[in-house]
């Protein structure tokens, strides 16, 4: 549906994008997820002809949307777009939803049974006479929603539509997104900076770091298999550790850090540096004498112990620093405390294995 063909992007001297690839399939919910700053905006920003790449193509349906100008109103109103901060005009909900039909020339009656449609779609039966100005953030965006529906796009873009809203607005946003693509069958881009709303909405995700897709796959692909370093941070991997092969062959490797062995299911070879993944939950903090047959067992001191909500992150040091969360119960029922003497158990299966230094990269879906 959409093809992004090293697309790259600059304001003056500084580039925002740098050779983005990647396609979007017809009737997917694709996320761009990415640390502030990363181009995610800009990137939905040229797909929608609001701005002109430095170089590369974007291609709709097959055609390269910047180079065949003649094209470019058919394939603008292909797309729907909705922006972070909620933007209604000084008119009723419904004079602000039936903007793109004006510019369609639908008739009255027509656009009088499309509002009360795309008022329905996202829960707001009733609020047509309303002066859209007086509605709460979270109800503007759902104008700006039916807004965009409202002309039936195939495409619907969404930039950071949740970055302001509270709790229960972002859930009725959330469940509007995932309705929208299952009931109509609407292609669906959106960026956040919210990597778990990524991974809740999204049947693909795009993680744009350095100009570039350093990633693109499933949410459980980028959230467990992540392919680089910063990748693994960004996604909120807390147990980051280099080290190199001392053992390979038969899909397992031993990795040497620092004078602490690992093992882990991979087919790295002998002398390769690498980098080890390893999630917190995937980490089981015990008593010392712990029988753990199978498992890496790592013995280790308690060096920090952080609340974090109803849980604890635990860190100790084996060698390496290793961080794990558990509730306070099970703080308390281990009865840990900085200086204590734990060990740290895991399986190697738990243990993702990045080969190679790869700080960039690029994904296509």
């Amino acid at each position: 549906m959409i093809e992004l063909d090293n697309v790259s992007k600059n304001f003056g001297d500084t580039g925002v994008l740098d050779g983005v690839t990647g396609e979007v399939n017809r009737g997917e919910i694709f996320a761009v997820i990415g640390p502030s700053g990363a181009g995610k905006s800009t990137l939905l920003r040229l797909i929608d002809l609001l701005d002109t790449p430095t170089g590369g193509a974007i291609r709709v349906g097959g055609t390269d949307i910047h180079a065949e100008r003649e094209k470019s109103l058919s394939i603008r109103r292909m797309m729907g777009m909705v922006f972070q901060k909620p933007a209604v005009f000084n008119a009723t909900v419904a004079e602000n939803i039936a903007v793109g039909l004006r510019f369609r020339g639908a008739s009255k009656s027509e656009s009088h049974s499309r509002i009360e449609e795309a008022l329905d779609m996202v829960g707001l039966v009733g609020y047509g006479e309303r002066r859209a100005r007086t509605l709460s953030g979270g109800e503007m965006q759902r104008v700006a929603l039916a807004r965009a529906m409202v002309i039936e796009p195939e495409i619907l873009l969404l930039d950071e539509p949740t970055a302001n809203l509270d709790p229960v607005s972002v859930a009725t946003i959330e469940d509007l997104v995932v309705r929208i693509n299952r009931d109509l069958g609407t292609t669906i881009v959106f960026s956040t900076h919210d990597m778990y709303q990524g991974q809740r909405l999204a049947h693909r995700i795009g993680v744009l770091m350095t100009g570039v897709f350093s990633q693109v796959g499933t949410p459980r692909e980028v959230f467990t298999l992540p392919a680089s370093r910063d990748v693994a941070r960004f996604v909120g991997i807390e147990n980051i550790v280099e080290g190199g092969v001392v053992e390979g062959g038969d899909g397992t490797a031993v990795v040497d850090a620092g004078g602490v062995r690992v093992r882990a299911r991979s087919p790295a070879s002998t002398g390769e540096r690498v980098t080890l993944c390893i999630r917190s939950e995937d980490l089981r903090i015990a008593a010392p004498s712990l029988n753990t047959s199978g498992r890496n067992t790592l013995p280790g001191t308690v060096t920090s112990i952080v609340p974090r909500g109803p849980f604890s992150r635990v860190t100790v040091d084996c060698g390496v620093p290793l961080s794990s969360v558990l509730s306070w119960k099970a703080v308390d029922a281990l009865d840990i405390r900085e200086g204590s003497r734990v060990s740290v158990s895991f399986a190697p299966e738990s243990v993702h294995v990045v080969r190679g230094v790869n700080h960039r990269g690029s994904g296509r879906g």
